[in-house]
């Protein structure tokens, strides 16, 4: 038999111990034999640290994100490995798509939103300046840098691939390695991803670490720039985050655990509606999906008591359909549980429920199974189960129970108000949804039960086409929920990079600030060179690099003759009596015609590096400008982002930030903004 092996500092080894086996879900044959006990674990903290974080932090983000995307491509072009050794875990092709090529996507959304969003450095300036003082010359700025630390990351059995890289993008964009504890049952899924992303030589050593088994004593050795999250029972995860160590450390600690999620129908939803199709659809797939092995499975299905025979039926029908058996049959459309084990503890949830107020509709036995191909006495098969509790105020049991399966109990509710409390009795969940055409009863709903869910999904039949369901967390979306799902967010976009890095207040000068930051901030020093800026290439331009334009009087023509071409005729700008009437007493420039004057003052026309203008951003107004008004601007380079060539055909560049500055006859700003301008770059990467 097989020995899953772990990877410690460097190296792939297998403990000395009493092993644990994993059992092929379908055939319930023993695959593998995992051990951990006698690792070096302890080291391996060390080995992190010295290696990998000391590599990943003198990256800059942009490298960082260049790697990850890398590494994508990578384990994309190797999928079909991963596809096989995922069948071992009684889960259709459609489930692991969602997992191996999820997973996958993850790496690629982060490495896009650090493209755009965040700086060709290691530090990472997160807000404006803040004034502290009259004059201007002491500041305040939140940075993120990475931790000398090491994150812990311990998953959950039903991902073994999305739950590893959901978590790893976002450490290391942050600068930060890892070490993945796998849940044990589908540890080889986890193992055989890792192996890929190892041999492909695109990440730095020491930066992923594997622990095939148990963690031992390992927390007892993590220290307070080290972090954890966990993926899993409420029950374990209360367990760790309470560890003594932790707690003296005062060591960063994220929870998701699994959680009761509802999905309610509104009252307005008709059977002749397609909101109720939809609704009988997106049940059906949440119970069928993974077998039901999803933290943000529906567990509670909220039901107006009007519809509950019609939705009832419904459901029954549509459950009857589902072809069950061995995953390798392309007509199977649910595979299996991931062990007996796991089967049984479901069978043991389903007994509890039918104990404390629940009837079955379908399934909640193991002799109900209809299997196309696969073995019932020896696979971890369990049917889809259909349960009914027509009284859920009184009996509690169904919103504290789940049975971590192909499990969804009905509920009845007379007035959206009992829907609501309904919705509330779950006591904090990953996500809920809503269907409804009604905008209403969507505001009334979601409003009342916005606080106890972490996403919520409102489905009507304009939403259908393009959803992505109720169970699918999206990269750029938080993953997370408060109360029983454990309070602490994953994903989230760029937000979730922050959870491993720290953020510290700078004080001090303008110029202080703009060296630490090495960007330039308005109340520093600028350079100022004969030579225009526009006409540098990206490596010639230095960070405060600065032009201070010629001047330019508005006059009644410009207003004139520019409301004439871009069609605004604004009162303000216009009408000299409706503006004499106006807070500014008298007609006043267009605001986009004193950007437009702006522009004219400070580009160099001629032929040049500058590709073209990219955007603008935090554009404001401050003063008005008036007939009469003399009008100067400061143009200054406030920092640059080097981009990646995508190819030998595409022209070298990166994104150069100006800091623009439009200032009237008496030195007061009257518009304020940066734009972003692509230059070419001298030398290529090819």
């Amino acid at each position: 038999m097989q020995q899953l092996t772990s990877y410690i500092s460097g190296r792939w080894i297998y403990g000395e111990g009493r092993p644990r086996l994993i059992h092929h879900a379908i055939s319930g044959e023993a695959l593998y034999q995992v051990c951990s006990d006698g690792l070096p674990l302890a080291e391996s903290l060390e080995y992190a640290r010295r290696n990998g974080g000391k590599a990943l932090s003198a990256m800059t983000f942009q490298q960082r994100a260049q790697m990850m995307k890398a590494l994508a491509k990578h384990l994309l072009a190797h999928k079909e490995s991963l596809y096989e050794i995922a069948y071992q875990t009684g889960a259709t092709r459609a489930d692991n798509w969602v997992d191996i090529e999820g997973g996958i996507a993850t790496l690629f959304s982060y490495a896009g939103l650090a493209g755009r969003e965040l700086p060709d450095d290691t530090l990472w300036a997160e807000d404006e300046p803040i004034p502290l003082s009259k004059q201007g010359q002491f500041a305040a700025r939140h940075v993120l840098t990475s931790r000398p630390g090491v994150a812990l990351h311990i998953n959950a059995f039903n991902f073994p691939c999305w739950g590893m890289l959901e978590k790893l993008a976002p450490t290391w964009m942050a600068g930060m390695p890892a070490i993945i504890k796998p849940a044990t049952a589908t540890a080889q899924v986890t193992q055989a991803m890792v192996k890929l992303i190892v041999e492909s030589g695109l990440i730095p050593e020491g930066a992923l670490q594997l622990i095939c088994g148990g963690i031992g004593d390992l927390f007892e050795h993590l220290d307070y720039p080290d972090a954890v999250t966990f993926t899993g029972s409420a029950q374990t995860g209360v367990k760790l985050r309470s560890h003594p160590h932790l707690l003296a450390k005062s060591i960063a600690f994220t929870m998701e655990a699994d959680s009761l999620n509802c999905c309610i129908l509104g009252n307005d939803v008709t059977p002749e509606m397609p909101e109720f199709a939809l609704f009988i659809k997106e049940v059906c797939r949440e119970m069928t999906s993974k077998a039901g092995q999803k933290c943000t499975a529906i567990r509670r299905v909220i039901v107006p008591a009007a519809q509950m025979e019609a939705v009832q039926q419904a459901l029954l029908k549509r459950l009857a359909s589902v072809v069950m058996g061995d995953p390798c049959q392309s007509e199977v459309k649910m595979g299996a549980l991931v062990d007996c084990e796991q089967r049984d503890d479901v069978q043991a949830k389903v007994d509890f429920l039918l104990h404390n107020g629940c009837k079955p509709l379908c399934g909640a036995d193991i002799s109900a199974l209809k299997l196309n191909s696969g073995s019932a006495e020896h696979g971890a098969f369990y049917p889809p189960t259909l349960l009914y509790c027509a009284d859920p105020f009184t009996h509690q049991a169904v919103h504290a129970t789940e049975a971590f399966g192909p499990v969804a109990t009905l509920m009845p509710y007379q007035d959206l108000d009992q829907a609501i409390e309904l919705a509330k009795l779950g006591g904090g969940s990953l996500v809920g949804s809503l269907v409804t055409a009604d905008g209403d009863v969507a505001a009334q709903v979601i409003r009342a039960t916005a606080y106890s869910h972490g996403r919520m999904l409102i489905l009507n039949e304009a939403t259908a086409a393009e959803s992505t369901g109720h169970g699918s967390p999206l990269p750029m979306l938080v993953h997370g929920g408060p109360g029983r799902a454990g309070g602490g967010e994953e994903l989230g976009g760029l937000r979730a990079v922050k959870h491993y890095m720290q953020r510290t207040a700078i004080q001090g000068s303008p110029q202080m600030l703009a060296a630490i930051g090495r960007e330039w901030v308005r109340g520093a020093q600028v350079i100022e060179d004969p030579v225009h800026p526009f006409r540098k290439h990206f490596e010639d331009l230095s960070i405060g690099e600065s032009l201070l334009t010629a001047r330019r009087t508005v006059t009644e023509a410009d207003i004139v003759n520019f409301g004439c071409l871009s069609g605004d005729h604004f009162y303000a700008h216009m009408d000299k009596i409706g503006a004499a009437q106006s807070l500014f007493g008298e007609r006043v420039a267009h605001g986009y015609f004193v950007v437009s004057a702006a522009a004219g003052l400070f580009v160099d026309p001629a032929v040049g590096p500058v590709i073209a203008n990219y955007g603008m951003e935090g554009l404001r107004f401050i003063e008005p400008v008036k007939i009469g008004d003399t009008i100067q601007v400061r143009l200054t380079c406030r920092k640059k982002i080097k981009k990646a060539q995508k190819s030998t055909d595409d022209k070298p560049h990166g994104v150069v930030v100006w800091d623009v500055q439009v200032f009237n006859q008496h030195d007061a700003p009257v518009a304020l903004y940066n734009i972003l301008t692509l230059v070419e770059r001298k030398q290529g990467d090819f």
